[in-house]
């Protein structure tokens, strides 16, 4: 396996090889990191590398030389092959020669190399320096400037959360306003129906006359009602217009009392016919037999609200749902306490 260049420790082609002919040394190197051009590294046939030939030099210098005069460090030229003498002649101290003027020995240009190098890497450093301090300083006024952004929008932000308390408050204050409003408007609307009711399911007809049929449904639950009990009576619009159910007649009695006996007559009679409620053959609308209900007028909240207490306690399995004086109790069976359900919230804590 062919050895790497010495010099730069690279794999050398055998057509650019040079072999020290020294036979202590052999050493191999690329023709050109010895500087020798192609046409001397082709003439030559005795050749020692850098090295072998400062060793021969030394060799010399102490046999022949005895003054601390420098060698001169070895050029291509002198590396051409062994045929060349190499001779080193004793000068006199007092005529140094030029040759001798510009020799320079390994340490000094080892200090001269170690001084620039110094002189190149402070000079680097320091313009490196002085980029990273510009870079620093740019850095820093980034930061002054993101802090004192930082501190406007705190403040903005406090004084934005401090307005944020105040309206929630406020919004409390008037939900709670709203609420209680709403509430007592409901409850108005509800007094204003005190004396109402309300028949679901009865068949409409052209010609009908619902003042005689509110009279016709007092003789059959015995609860005799003349013609001047009744205030009003009408039909109202659907509230669903794709029903199919009859529209929904409303009555207005001459007082409160007048419509809770009235009531109170329909659930007596439903309570002793169970197999016979309240229908329309028992009116007298054809032989079909068809449920009819009457409760109290309920507002449309309160409509739902009733709706929505009705699913509920079929889901918790309450056995009674019933409405009175516009108000909707619960009760779960026969022997626990009846309760009121004013809002939809009520409805999650039954259970």
């Amino acid at each position: 396996m062919n050895s790497p260049c010495s010099g730069c420790k690279k794999a050398i082609k055998p057509s650019e090889r040079i072999t020290c002919t020294q036979s202590s040394c052999g050493k191999r190197y690329h023709y050109l990191c010895v500087n020798l051009n192609v046409d001397n590294f082709k003439k030559q046939k005795y050749w020692k590398c850098p090295d072998c030939s400062i060793k021969h030099l030394s060799i010399i210098r102490k046999e022949g030389n005895s003054d601390d005069t420098p060698i001169k460090l070895a050029t291509s030229s002198e590396f051409l092959d062994d045929s060349q003498n190499i001779t080193i002649r004793r000068q006199k101290e007092s005529e140094p020669t030029t040759e001798h003027q510009d020799c320079v020995s390994r340490a000094e240009l080892a200090e001269i190399i170690r001084r620039e190098l110094r002189s190149v890497i402070r000079d680097t450093l320091n313009e490196e320096f002085a980029n990273i301090k510009k870079e620093i300083h740019a850095f820093e006024e980034t930061i002054k400037f993101i802090n004192s952004q930082y501190d406007a929008i705190s403040t903005k932000v406090k004084v934005l959360s401090d307005d944020t308390k105040i309206f929630s408050t406020t919004n409390a204050m008037l939900t709670g306003k709203v609420s209680d409003l709403e509430e007592r408007l409901s409850q108005m609307e509800q007094s204003a129906r005190q004396s109402n009711v309300e028949i679901h399911c009865l068949p409409e007809h052209r010609q009908e006359n619902l003042v005689n049929t509110i009279v016709n449904i007092g003789k059959v639950i015995s609860f005799p009602i003349l013609e001047a009990d009744i205030l009003s009576c009408n039909r109202v619009q659907k509230l669903n217009a794709s029903s199919k159910l009859p529209r929904t007649v409303v009555c207005k009695l001459t007082s409160k009392i007048k419509r809770d006996n009235f009531l109170g007559a329909v659930l007596t009679y439903n309570k002793m016919n169970p197999k016979n409620k309240l229908n329309t053959k028992i009116l007298g609308y054809g032989d079909i037999e068809s449920p009819v209900f009457i409760n109290e007028h309920l507002t449309p909240s309160n409509k739902a609200l009733h709706a929505a207490t009705r699913l509920r306690a079929k889901e918790k399995q309450y056995k009674f749902v019933w409405v009175r004086n516009g108000k909707i109790f619960v009760r779960k069976n026969e022997t626990s306490p009846a309760r009121v359900i004013t809002r939809l919230e009520a409805l999650e804590n039954l259970s």
